[in-house]
This record gives structure tokens, C-alpha cells and sequence, in this order.
């Protein structure tokens, strides 16, 4: 009997366990979802920037290297 019982307990904390990971796996693929679009938005600037100031590609690498070496 006191088997049982704790099986049951077992299995109602397993249930509670895989809603929480299911929950947060939704967040993470909404997050996910968020910077794929970022991501194309960044990509029509560059191009639009681009076209606009044809300087910019030259200079655009510079600046992404001065950024990522602080």
C-alpha cells in the first residue's frame, strides 16, 4: 500500500515535471522564433544601407570588428 502511494506521488511530481519542461521549451522556441525574425530585419538594413550609402559596405565589417573586440 505504501508503494503504491509513493509510485503515485512519483508519477504526479513526473507529470508536474515534464509541464514545467514543456513550458519553458515553448518559451525558448518563442524566443527562438523572435531572433529568426531579428535576424531578417538585420539583413534588409544591411541591404537597404547598403544601397543607399555604398560606403557602408566597406565600412560595416570595420565597425562589426571594432565592436567585438572590446
Amino acid at each position: 500500500m505504501k508503494e503504491e502511494i509513493i509510485m503515485e506521488e512519483k508519477i504526479k511530481l513526473l507529470e508536474r515535471e515534464l509541464v514545467t519542461l514543456t513550458e519553458k521549451l515553448e518559451a525558448v522556441n518563442a524566443a527562438l522564433k523572435e531572433i529568426g525574425d531579428l535576424k531578417h530585419e538585420i539583413k534588409g538594413l544591411k541591404l537597404f544601407l547598403g544601397r543607399a550609402y555604398p560606403n557602408f559596405k566597406n565600412k560595416f565589417p570595420e565597425i562589426m570588428q571594432k565592436i567585438f573586440k572590446k
